[in-house]
């Protein structure tokens, strides 16, 4: 080791000492929080380095985890799905409150990796390719369950799971749970409660629910009448044989956005 590394070193060791108090208390009030499922831990150390995992620990964790980011970019560009994997991993490790990082990867491996791997051209087997395609749906959908643990109180990563449950996996009652979920918080988007309710529609055993749910939404008044609630509506009326007389009778001529 060079004496450039051992001062640099030197100086990490320093700087962590002189923040470590700010760090614990920090530290208490996110567990407080329940902002603790990440930590730094030994197989963080070994995928980042000694120099890198000092950096962490001195309270160069964001910086660090820009770096990583821009390599798994990298990685992403030259379609290494499995080191980008393992790059995210560290980064969302490093900054587990940046809602960018674990949308961001769930994304790249749910839609990305997941779309390469079923037209994999060296890959002649149709059911390995799809096992691979699942398996990368999987890894994106736990990212972004992880993602939640991590940041409790914000909704963007439910919305983003309710999106992926019901593009990526079909699964209708779990996305409708997911969108559910998004639509309590405070700053929740608009559409959370909408597509928890279209959703719970295509779930078996829960039509009339989401019959009932969609309806409260629609006498909210016009800001929830859109024309895609509206047909739904209609069309679940006849389904479900609801009485002329309690039907959702106005058109509503906006357009969603």
């Amino acid at each position: 080791m060079t004496w450039r590394k051992i001062a640099a070193l030197g100086f990490l060791c320093l700087f962590g000492a002189s923040v470590l108090p700010l760090q614990s208390r920090l530290q208490r009030e996110a567990e407080a929080a329940h902002f603790h499922k990440t930590t730094l831990t030994i197989n963080l150390r070994e995928r980042i380095g000694q120099a890198g995992f000092l950096a962490a620990l001195s309270g160069f964790r964001s910086p660090l985890a820009a770096l990583l980011w821009i390599e798994a970019h990298t990685a992403w560009e030259n379609t290494e799905w499995g080191r980008m994997a393992g790059l995210f991993e560290t980064v969302t490790a490093l900054q587990p409150r940046s809602l960018t990082y674990w949308d961001m990867a769930a994304w790249h491996m749910a839609w990305n990796a997941s779309v390469a791997a079923l037209q994999n051209v060296k890959q002649p087997s149709e059911a390995l390719r799809t096992r691979a395609q699942r398996a990368y749906i999987q890894l994106g959908k736990d990212f972004l369950e992880r993602g939640i643990l991590n940041n409790p109180d914000r909704p963007q990563l439910h919305v983003q799971l309710g999106v992926l449950l019901r593009d990526k996996m079909e699964d209708h009652c779990a996305a409708a749970e997911a969108f559910l979920k998004a639509s309590k918080f405070p700053d929740a988007p608009p559409y959370a409660a909408r597509f928890a309710g279209y959703e719970m529609a295509k779930c078996p055993g829960r039509e009339r629910e989401a019959y009932d749910y969609l309806r409260k939404l629609y006498e909210e008044g016009e800001k929830q009448r859109l024309p895609s609630l509206i047909n739904l509506l209609r069309q679940m009326e006849s389904k479900l044989e609801i009485p002329a007389s309690d039907r959702v009778l106005s058109a509503d001529t906006s357009s969603e956005h």
